[in-house]
């Protein structure tokens, strides 16, 4: 009896493809190198001759039988270690399967059980009683469906398709919102702060309506009177300076859960000249203090230049116009740089070549504010629309080229869907919704850029590396670019085009922009932006006592294609090769690999920070808005070198900087070496069914002491100039 049909593990009947048998066995010989495709297609056939001979009338096999019998297949047929292989590869599907009913998303698009987590913890719907109710592709869907509306079935299927495909993803807000009567689909804000008690507490009160429908908020607090500065005449008073109001304003975010769900982010901005600049620098130095913000200092090129110089520096009381103090520039350089490389706080943000490339400077004035992870330099009220294109997904795999052709549809579809998004969404505040439309704003940016160097065998810390990111980045301007003119001409140009500087008609005032990819890097299950791979191994316990090892996929097809790591039979050389990867996270202490494939293969504390201000510059470069990159130190990094790095950002047109020194902090990441934990690891607790007291009390204790994630216990990650959870996608920047 021949078969037609067959039975999958969740009842259902499909057609039989001898065609797929083959490809897997084909997959199984390739691996260990046994065979080849033709002796695939001849056991294959063996198999499905033993299959049918053993059906009785009108019995539709299960495919659990057919692999049964290749099982059977290959070892009477000498393949000793592909039927291991093969069995093995059975036994972690059945783990993967099993996962997969614990964490109760049915999974229609082939997901992992990783991006599965990810997805049933962030962004698919869910009942009033916390029940999954809709799958991956209908999220897409949803998605796709709400974002095309007056546009066509074509665009919806073209929406549906990148994000299907994971070629390309909008930000959070945007797929946890969409299609739902929340509607506010927007990241992150920036509101003014004016001088004034009103002005302070009215900023207060808009910045609880963002973090309510899940935003995040940019603050400059530089027009505020400095500490001990008169408050009126009349009542004789002092006042108490930015930094005490920024308290006021981490209280309310403490009390405010970001959409209901999580604590809002914020970022908080003091301009080098202003009189309170040492409390800021200082104001996160206590573990606790001020910890819903990011905080930055706004730069200078004067101020710069008087550093290189050794000239005085001038504080100026921002109320009168009056210098308050003298001190030297270098002076208090050395103190910025010893409070970020002692704890990462603060960053920089670079406000000259920000404002050099801002179209509405002239009508509407110098941005002077950032959102909480400093990618999107806006003006106030204004707000980013994000998305990232997934670039790992843009190589040919035969070839080992870049896909020129599909990135170009890629870029032009995530111009097309951002853009929609800013029509769709709903804002929190009127006065966002009139800045918003009327400049139309978005921020397309990228993922996954590390793992597409390890496909085309580049390195990261490389000029080769280097010259490709600037191909690359430029590539996606000038395409989004003429998307946008295109967009102009039928839909028409921003409202304040006549105001701007733009030449072009453009439907957009702003366009590319590098921001954290966060959670959505993890659903798409390749490298954060433009960061490289934190860890080539790690554990992630998510559902499972034992957890879930993550090997990185190309270095996994390495490890398995190459040749160089079967040294034996048993696969004893291969096996050691991933446990020590595991341990130490990176191939550098290492033994056994080729120092070609070592030199492919980096990690991010493989490479010295001057390359990761290299590379972040090279994006820079081609990129409108700004840059979202940690620069990763050593714990043995000096004072001098982290000044040194700050420098050299400037220098090549960073619009900003944040420094990462390993064990600076108590919200420890992955950590890996010798003098770390023995694996690194994104622990998540033991079990996924906790009690409800079991769970508040883990979160509680996690957020008191900041050693881990405030959602789930598991290790925090620092990059992207930002914190993320590698256990159950949880990122403080909401990618």
């Amino acid at each position: 009896m021949r078969i037609n049909k067959i039975v999958k593990r969740d009842g259902r009947m499909v057609p039989f493809e001898v065609g797929k048998l083959t490809g897997a066995i084909g997959k199984a010989g390739g691996q260990t190198g046994e065979f080849a495709i033709e002796e695939a297609k001849r056991l294959s056939e063996i198999t499905v001759a033993l299959v049918e001979k053993s059906l009785k009338k009108n019995e539709i096999p299960e495919v659990e039988r057919i692999q049964d019998i290749v099982e059977q297949v290959l070892m009477a047929a000498g393949h000793y270690k592909t039927a291991k292989a093969y069995i093995l590869y059975r036994q972690a599907r059945s783990e993967e399967r099993r996962v997969e009913r614990i964490i109760g998303v049915k999974d229609d698009l082939d997901l992992s059980p990783n991006q599965l987590k990810v997805l049933q913890s962030r962004y698919l719907l869910k009942d009033e009683e916390g029940r999954v109710i809709e799958t991956p592709s209908q999220l897409f869907r949803r998605v796709a469906k709400t974002l095309a509306k007056g546009e066509g079935k074509k665009v919806e299927d073209n929406f549906y398709e990148v994000m299907s495909r994971l070629e390309f993803l909008p930000a959070g807000r945007t797929l946890n919102n969409a299609g739902t009567p929340q509607s506010q689909l927007a990241n992150c804000f920036v509101l003014p702060v004016l001088d004034s008690i009103e002005g302070i507490f009215e900023s207060v009160k808009q910045m609880a309506l963002v973090h309510q429908t899940g935003g995040g908020t940019g603050f400059n607090f530089s027009k505020l009177r400095p500490k001990g500065d008169a408050v009126t005449k009349s009542s004789g008073g002092f006042a108490t300076g930015p930094v005490s109001f920024m308290k006021v304003f981490d209280i309310a975010t403490r009390q405010v859960m970001q959409g209901g769900k999580k604590r809002g982010a914020n970022m908080g901005i003091l301009n080098v000249d202003h009189p309170d600049i040492l409390e800021f620098i200082t104001c996160k130095s206590e573990t606790g203090e001020i910890e819903n913000f990011n905080i930055s200092v706004g730069i200078t090129d004067k101020f710069m230049k008087a550093v290189e110089r050794d000239d005085n520096w001038e504080l100026i009381n921002p109320r009168t116009g009056k210098i308050v103090q003298t001190l030297r520039a270098r002076s208090l350089m050395s103190q910025l740089v010893a409070h970020a490389w002692r704890n990462g706080d603060p960053g920089l943000v670079f406000l000259d070549p920000i404002n050099r490339n801002n179209p509405l400077l002239k009508k509407y004035g110098r941005i002077e504010a950032t959102n909480p992870c400093g990618e999107q330099p806006l003006h106030p009220f204004d707000a980013c629309n994000l998305g990232s294109i997934n670039l790992a997904k843009m190589v040919i795999p035969t070839q080992s080229k870049i896909d020129w052709e599909r990135l170009e549809w890629v870029v032009r579809t995530g111009v097309q869907m951002l853009d929609k998004v800013i029509d769709v969404c709903k804002y929190p505040l009127p006065q966002i919704t009139e800045t918003v439309r009327a400049n139309r704003r978005i921020g397309l940016g990228v993922m996954g850029w590390a793992d597409m160097l390890y496909q085309l065998r580049t390195a990261y810390d490389s000029t080769k590396g280097i010259k490709l990111a600037e191909k690359v980045a430029k590539f996606i301007q000038v395409t989004s670019w003429s998307e946008s003119e295109k967009l102009a001409k039928r839909k028409g140009e921003f409202p304040r085009w006549k105001e701007s500087g733009l030449k072009m008609k453009a439907r957009n005032v702003a366009i590319t922009t590098i921001a954290p990819t966060g959670s959505i890097s993890m659903l798409a299950d390749t490298s954060s932006g433009i960061e490289p791979v934190f860890a080539l191994a790690y554990t992630k316990n998510v559902v499972t006592e034992a957890g879930l090892r993550y090997i990185n996929k190309y270095f996994e097809k390495e490890l398995a294609e190459s040749g160089w790591a079967d040294g034996d039979a048993e696969h004893k050389v291969r096996d050691r090769i991933i446990r020590e990867v595991a341990n130490w996270g990176s191939l550098a202490k290492v033994s056994g690999v080729p120092e070609e494939v070592k030199g492919v293969y980096r990690t991010a504390h493989d490479i010295a920070p001057v390359w990761h201000v290299k590379m972040q510059a090279a994006w820079q470069k081609y990129t409108d808005n700004a840059v979202s990159k940690t620069i990763n130190f050593p714990q043995s990094a000096t004072i001098e070198e982290v000044e040194s790095a700050y420098m050299m950002a400037w220098k090549m047109g960073c619009k900003g900087m944040t420094i990462y020194r390993d064990g600076s902090r108590e919200t420890q990441i992955l950590s890996i070496g010798s003098d770390r934990p023995a694996f690194a690891e994104a622990t998540v607790g033991k079990q996924i069914i906790q009690s409800k007291i079991r769970t508040e009390t883990l979160k509680e204790r996690s957020q008191k002491l900041k050693l881990s994630c405030p959602e789930c216990g598991g290790r925090l990650a620092v990059e992207e100039g930002c914190s993320k959870c590698y256990g159950c996608g949880y990122s403080v920047c909401n990618g």
